[in-house]
């Protein structure tokens, strides 16, 4: 004879496998009587006899279940895509189905998540490259194990309902940045949308911190932090670098998307890199050719990334109740030719 699963529980009372979960390990949003109901037909079909009913099964238990990766931008960078890859490779060993779910990059009056994510269907969420605040409070809501790659400054880890994954910043681009000033220069800029990314805003403070360390001025006119519109990146940063009185020379971008305009803004305006001005970017991404073999970086391990995000979701399932976690994860900074001409 089969064994009794939840989802037999479930198909017999027309509810979702994810409300039978939650009533077996005490977790909240389940009416009393609904409660009851579960119990009753979980004995009654034989499920779980031996077991307290908080002492229950996991949904990593079942036979299979369902995350949805939550993506803006489906279009994105080859960077997204490498760890959603390595999150779909990591689910398939462990009999996980891997739903994509698309958002607005911008959050609109009256939109409503896709209700595949609210009515059981999927048993945990992992939230990449979503950076609109409204459009995080909303997936911030929904009751169900949740995973951040990443949140907005104004929305920090304890504004999270869920575990939050950061490629961490601070210290790397305190590295790059030291790295700079030890090869002579002390007039350096800064590019890149504070406003956008908790990351983006930890790799300005790591630039700043390292202006401290080394007693250099902090001169905001060379910095372009203000909010980029997505699509009008290349223009806004042509424009800061045309109101440039001098040009520094050197650079900190906050990711190697960024230090691209830039390259391209340097070499077809006469300048050479780096003897006229020295670059460093921030990802390590490969698909930007013109400059990965160039760009001094640090290199994202996407692989390592797309792991963490795998066994992160499924430890919050099987743990509804733990603490929620913020977790860093440390990039190797690979020194090239864009950075490496030392001041005379």
């Amino acid at each position: 004879m089969a064994k009794t699963t939840m989802q037999d529980i479930a198909n017999a009372l027309d509810i979702s496998r994810v409300t039978v979960w939650k009533v077996f390990n005490n977790y909240e949003g389940v009416s009393e009587d609904l409660k009851k109901q579960i119990i009753n037909k979980a004995q009654e079909l034989g499920y779980s006899k031996a077991l307290p009913i908080q002492e229950a099964l996991s949904p990593l238990d079942k036979e299979e279940y369902t995350i949805s990766v939550i993506v803006s931008r489906p279009e994105s960078a080859i960077f997204w895509t490498n760890i959603i890859h390595q999150l779909a490779k990591d689910f398939t060993h462990q009999n996980i189905s891997l739903m994509y779910t698309y958002v607005p990059s911008t959050y609109s009056t009256n939109y409503s998540l896709p209700t595949i994510l609210s009515n059981g269907t999927v048993d945990g969420i992992v939230i990449l490259n979503v950076y609109d605040q409204k459009m995080l409070r909303l997936i911030n809501q929904l009751d169900i194990p949740k995973v951040f790659l990443d949140t907005v400054p104004e929305m920090p880890c304890n504004k999270l309902s869920g575990d939050v994954i950061f490629i961490e910043g601070t210290c790397s681009v305190h590295s790059l940045t030291s790295h700079l000033i030890e090869q002579g220069h002390t007039n350096i800029g800064f590019i890149g949308d504070i406003q956008y990314a908790q990351t983006n805003l930890d790799r300005y403070n790591g630039f700043l911190l390292a202006l401290k360390d080394y007693e250099l001025d902090i001169q905001p006119h060379l910095y372009l932090t203000k909010k980029l519109g997505i699509y009008s990146y290349q223009k806004e940063i042509h424009d800061f670098l045309n109101n440039l009185s001098t040009m520094p020379t050197a650079f900190v971008c906050v990711s190697d998307y960024v230090a691209l305009f830039l390259y391209k803004y340097l070499t077809e305006n006469n300048y050479n890199v780096p003897e006229d001005v020295a670059i460093t970017g921030f990802d390590g991404s490969q698909e930007y050719t013109e400059i990965m073999d160039i760009i001094t970086t640090v290199n994202v391990n996407t692989k390592a990334v797309g792991n963490r995000l795998s066994r992160q979701i499924q430890f919050r399932i099987e743990h509804p109740k733990a603490p929620y976690e913020a977790t860093y994860i440390q990039s190797e900074i690979k020194y090239r030719l864009s950075s490496v001409h030392k001041i005379q």
